[in-house]
């Protein structure tokens, strides 16, 4: 992690630059806030490194993917019970950090479902890395995530040394609630 991850002025950003990312982040953060604690079963985030990780967990979903040029297939779950999504942020401005590989992992008595990939999903309300799993039953589980590293380009000598390495979280004990929507 760098000496000092708070963003400074430079020759790439200035003042009023980082405070519009910082009030994008607020608003990206107002909407997490609502999916994890309002729409979401059970949900909640975490400092980790350089970035803030958050949670939700839903029943099942189906989701479009698209077939072919301007043309979708709305996909509904086979076999799936638990939908899983992950938000990724900078720890310093909140917004989301794109092109993160990120991984689960949802243990229960000793027992460990996954890993699982979570790409990114398009919402309509927040961007988040997401994935339908199928576990046993529903009930409490620890639920560990992997954030490896995005692999962009980054602006700025004095703030591009961000998200280089590996941050890991776990949040204990979640509620997971099983089922299909």
């Amino acid at each position: 992690m760098p000496d000092n991850p708070q963003k400074q002025s430079s020759d790439e950003v200035d003042a009023n630059q980082i405070q519009q990312s910082k009030t994008e982040g607020e608003a990206y953060q107002t909407s997490v806030s609502y999916m994890a604690n309002t729409v979401a079963n059970d949900g909640g985030t975490r400092a980790v490194d350089e970035y803030v990780v958050g949670y939700a967990q839903e029943e099942a979903e189906g989701m479009y993917q698209l077939v072919d040029e301007g043309e979708f297939e709305f996909v509904e779950p086979d076999g799936e019970n638990c939908h899983l999504e992950v938000v990724v942020a900078d720890v310093e401005d909140k917004r989301f950090v794109p092109y993160c590989d990120v991984t689960a992992t949802l243990e229960r008595d000793g027992r460990e479902y996954g890993p699982f990939e979570l790409p990114f999903l398009w919402h309509p309300g927040v961007y988040h890395y997401g994935t339908n799993v199928e576990v046993p039953e529903a009930g409490r589980y620890d639920l560990h995530v992997t954030v490896d590293p995005p692999e962009f380009g980054r602006h700025d000598e004095q703030n591009g040394d961000r998200y280089g390495e590996t941050a890991e979280v776990t949040f204990e004990a979640i509620d997971v609630e099983t089922g299909r929507d």
